[in-house]
């Protein structure tokens, strides 16, 4: 069986449930997981984890390094030795890199090593970082040297032959989605008016949590049982705990954290619409397509949300649910309002929605086609 040495900076990080999920999922590849730095073990549990060591620091070698012959930090940190160490010491058929910035980052032992590697683009990573000299340079290198690039939606595609990337070396690495987890269920209409948004995602700008937040305050003062949950941690907690304040919205809006997958899908069960109107934010941060997004359609949730990012290539508009300009709360809000005016449409968007989920997004299908990707990459790196 041929094995697959998968690279993670941090494994895992709470929001990196997908990765988690690919790393568990491989059927016909054995693999094993290098790290430099082990977290959520009781949350992610995976036996084959090795934390690779910090390097003795050499101050003069450092200086020497990193001022003088003025090399990468893969170099200067010590870093390169130690990955090629534990890959001698573990030989792997091939290793996958998740995340562009540590591909660049791993650039030179990518470029030593002799076994291809691939990366993999998720959307932030496909950001330019003119603020680190060197940097957007080393990612058309990266781009021109690997075998083959993965990337979790199309919309990707665009971005990455932008950098320089051919078309041809494109594969799409979809999220797969465990449907046993996420169960269908139908949803009765709220008699009472007391339908439940909900929104499950890293509190971060690109998710558009502001817009949404908005569009739910002017929907809400015509509905006043109504509510939002909102799913999620991080920077903006805070920040939106005090604009609910501002818009008056406190008490029917909860901030209820990051949740795990049964709590998640129990959250999804009990609520009637999900919204993830997700915006390109200034430094050209973009969605793939949002796991939370497709978790919750798997469970018969209609989505509401923007067109942006890979979200066109899982959510048909008026079929599975229904896509608005971003940053439009506006728009939003006549999304919202036309969700219960029109509740057998609603259903409708819903059972479709769980459908192109088990058609498109199954975990199987995804880890199945991963390996292939596997294969076709060693199969090119043989014939070099």
């Amino acid at each position: 069986m041929p094995t697959v040495a998968s690279y993670c900076t941090t494994f895992l990080k709470p929001e990196m449930r997908h990765i988690y999920r690919q790393v568990t999922g491989l059927r016909r590849y054995k693999t094993f997981v290098l790290t430099r730095e082990r977290t959520e073990a009781e949350r992610y549990p995976f036996d084959d984890v090795e934390t690779l060591p910090r390097a003795r620091k050499n101050f003069a070698k450092r200086f020497w390094l990193k001022y003088v012959r003025r090399l990468p930090p893969v170099h200067y940190r010590g870093e390169l030795q130690v990955v090629i160490k534990a890959l001698e010491r573990r030989p792997a058929d091939l290793m996958h890199v998740y995340f562009g910035h540590t591909g660049v980052h791993l650039l030179p032992f990518i470029k030593e090593w002799n076994r291809p590697t691939v990366v993999s683009f998720h959307g932030m990573d496909i950001q330019p970082r003119p603020q680190q000299p060197g940097y957007d340079e080393m990612m058309r290198e990266l781009l021109r040297v690997l075998p083959l690039v993965l990337a979790r939606s199309r919309s990707l595609f665009d971005a990455l032959e932008a950098w320089g990337c051919p078309r041809g070396k494109l594969r799409l690495n979809r999220t797969g989605i465990p449907l046993d987890a996420f169960p269908y269920s139908e949803r009765a209409i709220p008699e009472n008016g007391r339908w439940q948004f909900v929104q499950a995602c890293r509190l971060i700008a690109k998710k558009g949590l502001k817009t949404a937040m908005q569009a739910f305050a002017s929907f809400h003062s015509f509905n006043p049982e109504t509510r939002f949950v909102i799913a999620g941690d991080g920077p903006m907690k805070e920040p939106l705990a005090e604009l609910a304040r501002q818009l008056g919205i406190q008490n029917a809006v909860e901030l209820r954290g990051f949740l795990d997958q049964q709590a998640l899908a129990k959250l999804f069960a009990e609520s009637h619409v999900f919204m993830h109107p997700s915006e390109m934010t200034s430094d050209k941060n973009q969605e793939g397509v949002p796991n939370s997004m497709l978790e919750a359609m798997a469970t018969g949730l209609p989505v509401l949300a923007t067109d942006h990012g890979g979200i066109p290539e899982a959510v048909s508009h008026g079929i599975s649910g229904l896509l608005v300009p971003e940053r439009d709360h506006e728009a939003l809000m006549q999304a919202m309002f036309r969700c219960i005016e029109h509740p057998e449409q609603l259903a409708e968007m819903g059972r479709a929605a769980a459908e192109s989920v088990r058609e498109e997004f199954s975990q199987e299908k995804a880890i199945e086609h991963l390996e292939e990707i596997y294969d076709e990459a060693i199969t090119i790196g043989t014939k070099r």
